[in-house]
């Protein structure tokens, strides 16, 4: 069996390839749509954890306001949004730990597995319930889960997105047709869950958990998700992985790890001592726990940034190439604060202002959240192609400018009904299925052909650790949108969407102009 299969042995892997020197080693599998047969493995690894993530997250808004009576926490509806765009922008952050866990101490492999359980624990905690359960209990199972969730999706995003990447030798041009594949898969689960974990939650359309709308269910049914993932990961990775991921890449020396602990120590005395005195001044509550979270998430990345770049470990082509990704960053932050809306705002708008009866259908709001995966997945076919057959096709800048005037049509769109008509009544379901069409082809710009040129952009070093970067792009622009959505009421939104999609418009026009020096400090990368 040749070394270039996946599915050949350790000891095929480990023998020495016979090529012309300076030509790059070609991988002669195909098993899996023309891909590499270990792609198939981490397609439905992220498929299954993005089923349990996204069909969650299509029910958590409406279980954070919704009335105790309606099986809710009765929170405030600001608070609701808060909390989910803070929580989204915990899960991407966490990326930072899950990246350097990955590269000096498990490796990508066992990370991810690690990651899985923790997630499958996150939504156990988010079904727990039972009779005469206080608002108490239930909402410290809620920031347990969260805690968990956070943690697990840190340590599982990331680093099996470094694992595709480690499929596709230098200049295998299956690269970005893989990485598209594979954010196939992410979108064909999430896909799938807005419109089953409702159902569950609602008792599968016999009412079979009681009248009220059991929110728990519909967590449980997640928890099953991630747990059918993990198994799959583990049989499939034995035997289509071969070695991939097993090691770290800058592994910790033993003499290094006092430091580590020590300045882990130092952060939770931090921590615990701002929380300390949040807490007797009256000032510790949710909006400031909130606003501490924001803080966080947008001033990491620009640590992390200062950290790479004045690493010695990067050479001064690496560094530059970090300096070229540093504007792909900020465009992708914008886009990810419109996409990731999804979830808050547009959930809202679905549920308070969008017509649900259609003819003999009633929609649950949170099947709205289903088209953001289903129009992925339509045009996810049309752009590999476009990407396989396009000899002179625009560079990364480019397609990341296209995509954030994108972005800013979908919000303007938006401001249209209610600038019409008044953000009183109710309107049709199609202003949010356009809106979502419009971002969708926007991600089609910016999110595979991110993860692949973050890949291709990464120093040797911090190869795991800028996938993390990737995601930090998602949770600061998440942290954005904690601070913005406040201002997001029925007097406000046509004002509100158009302000946002106003600035993504203009930013997208702005990078066009850049496009050149970008490329140029890319040196070569495509």
């Amino acid at each position: 069996m040749s070394s270039t299969n996946s599915e050949g042995t350790l000891e095929d892997a480990q023998k020495p390839i016979q090529q012309d020197p300076g030509k790059p080693k070609k991988n002669n599998d195909t098993a899996f749509f023309g891909q590499p047969h270990g792609l198939s493995t981490l397609f439905f690894t992220e498929m299954w954890e993005r089923f349990s993530y996204y069909g969650m997250r299509a029910i958590l808004v409406f279980y954070l306001y919704y009335a105790v009576t309606a099986g809710g926490l009765g929170m405030d509806q600001t608070t609701a949004l808060a909390i989910m765009s803070i929580y989204g922008s915990l899960v991407y952050l966490s990326g930072v730990i899950g990246g350097w866990v990955s590269d000096r101490l498990l490796g990508s492999r066992r990370t991810v597995f690690w990651g899985g359980l923790l997630i499958m624990f996150g939504h156990i905690c988010l079904s727990i319930n039972w009779p005469g359960m206080s608002i108490g209990a239930a909402e410290g199972f809620l920031y347990a889960s969260i805690t968990l969730l956070v943690i697990g999706t840190g340590f599982l995003k990331p680093n099996v997105s470094d694992m595709v990447g480690g499929l596709y030798a230098p200049g295998d041009k299956r690269r970005d047709s893989g990485f598209s594949l594979f954010v196939f898969g992410i979108n064909l689960g999430a896909a799938i869950s807005p419109i089953l974990v409702p159902w569950a939650a609602s008792g599968f359309g016999i009412q079979l958990f009681g009248e009220a709308y059991n929110f728990h269910a519909g967590f449980g049914l997640a928890a099953i998700g991630m747990a059918i993932g993990l198994l799959q990961y583990v049989l499939g990775g034995r035997k289509y992985l071969s070695n991939i991921g097993m090691k770290p890449n800058d592994p910790l020396e033993k003499d290094q790890l006092h430091v580590i602990v020590r300045r882990i120590v130092i952060v939770a005395v931090i921590v615990a001592v701002v929380m300390i005195t949040l807490a007797v001044v009256g000032w510790l509550n949710i909006d400031r726990v909130i606003d501490i979270c924001s803080i966080v998430a947008i001033a990491i990345p620009i640590i992390y940034f200062i950290v790479i770049l004045c690493s010695p470990k990067v050479n001064h082509e690496e560094r530059r190439r970090v300096w070229a990704y540093v504007p792909l960053f900020i465009a992708a932050a914008i886009f990810w604060a419109i996409e990731e809306s999804g979830s808050s705002v547009l959930a809202v708008f679905a549920q308070t202002r969008t017509i649900l009866d259609i003819g003999p259908i009633t929609l649950d709001p949170a099947n709205f959240q289903t088209l953001n995966p289903l129009f992925i997945m339509i045009l996810t076919p049309f752009f590999v192609h476009l990407w396989d057959t396009w000899k002179n096709q625009p560079t990364a800048p480019s397609k990341f400018a296209t995509g954030l005037i994108f972005a800013g049509l979908s919000y303007a769109w938006m401001a249209i009904p209610g600038a019409l008509w008044g953000t009183d009544g109710q309107v049709s379901p199609l202003w949010l299925v356009m809106s979502w069409f419009l971002c969708e082809i926007a991600e089609m710009l910016i999110s595979p052909i991110g993860l692949s040129v973050t890949t291709k952009l990464a120093p040797k070093a911090f190869e795991s650790q800028m996938m993390s970067m990737w995601f930090l792009a998602d949770s600061a622009g998440q942290a954005v949108n904690a601070q913005i959505v406040q201002f997001y009421t029925p007097a406000t939104e046509v004002q509100y969407f158009l302000a946002i999609g106003v600035v993504s418009v203009i930013a997208g026009i702005i990078m066009f102009f850049f496009v050149k020096r970008i490329d140029k400090l890319m040196g070569g990368v495509k």
